[in-house]
C-alpha cells in the first residue's frame, strides 16, 4: 500500500469545514467533527482496534462524516460520500478504501444501523455526548439548529423529540455501553421530568 499523508487530508477537510459551513449550524460545525474524530480514536483503543489501515480509514470517516452539510441539510450523508469520492480520489485512496469510508459516513445516518466494527465505533463516537456531562450544552446547540431548520417549534416540542431519541438510541460497542449508558439514562429521566413540568 502506497503511503498517504493523513495530515494533508486532515488539513484539507478542516479548511473546507472552517470556510464553508454555515454559521447557523450551531451543532454540526467543526467542533462536533473534531469531537467525533477524537472519540472514534478513544473507542477504537478501548475496543482493541490496532490495525493501522483500520485506524487510518476510521480517522478519514470521522473527518468526512458530516462534510455533506457544506451543501445540504437533509440527506447530507450521501452528499458527504460524493464530496469524499472526489477528494479521496485526489489523495490516492483505492476504490476499496473509499468504499469503507463511504460505509462509515452512511452508518451515521439516523436511525443508525452499523454493519462492521468500525461502523459501530463511528456511530458511538457521533452520539458519544448523549452519555456525557457536557450533554446539556451540546443539546442546546442542537436545539438552536433544529429551530433554525423548523424541525421543532418550542422547548416542549424539542424535549419530546429528545425523549423519543434517547429512548430509541443504543450504543453498539461494549465500551460505550459501559462508559456512557448510566449518564445517558440520567439525562433521559431529567428530560422526561422536564416534559411533565412543561405539560402541566
Amino acid at each position: 500500500m502506497k503511503h498517504i499523508d493523513f495530515s494533508k487530508i486532515q488539513e484539507f477537510v478542516t479548511h473546507k469545514l472552517v470556510t464553508g459551513l454555515s454559521e447557523k449550524l450551531t451543532y454540526h460545525h467543526l467542533k462536533h467533527t473534531l469531537d467525533v474524530f477524537e472519540q472514534s480514536l478513544v473507542i477504537a483503543d478501548l475496543e482493541n482496534v490496532t490495525a493501522e489501515e483500520d485506524l487510518f480509514l476510521l480517522k478519514i470517516g470521522a473527518l468526512y462524516h458530516d462534510v455533506g452539510f457544506l451543501d445540504t441539510y437533509q440527506g447530507h450523508e450521501e452528499k458527504g460520500c460524493e464530496i469524499a469520492e472526489k477528494d479521496l480520489t485526489y489523495f490516492g485512496l483505492t476504490s476499496l478504501q473509499k468504499e469503507i469510508v463511504f460505509g462509515l459516513i452512511r452508518a451515521t445516518r439516523i436511525p443508525q444501523a452499523p454493519e462492521t466494527k468500525l461502523q459501530q465505533i463511528i456511530c458511538d463516537a457521533d452520539l458519544d455526548y448523549l452519555g456525557r456531562q457536557d450533554f446539556d450544552v451540546i443539546a442546546q446547540s442542537l436545539y438552536q439548529e433544529f429551530l433554525w431548520q423548523g424541525l421543532v417549534k418550542n422547548d416542549l416540542d424539542w424535549n419530546k423529540v429528545q425523549v423519543k431519541f434517547l429512548e430509541s438510541h443504543h450504543y453498539f460497542t461494549p465500551s460505550s455501553r459501559q462508559r456512557r449508558n448510566p449518564v445517558k439514562q440520567q439525562h433521559l429521566a431529567q428530560i422526561k421530568a422536564k416534559v411533565a413540568r412543561l405539560e402541566s
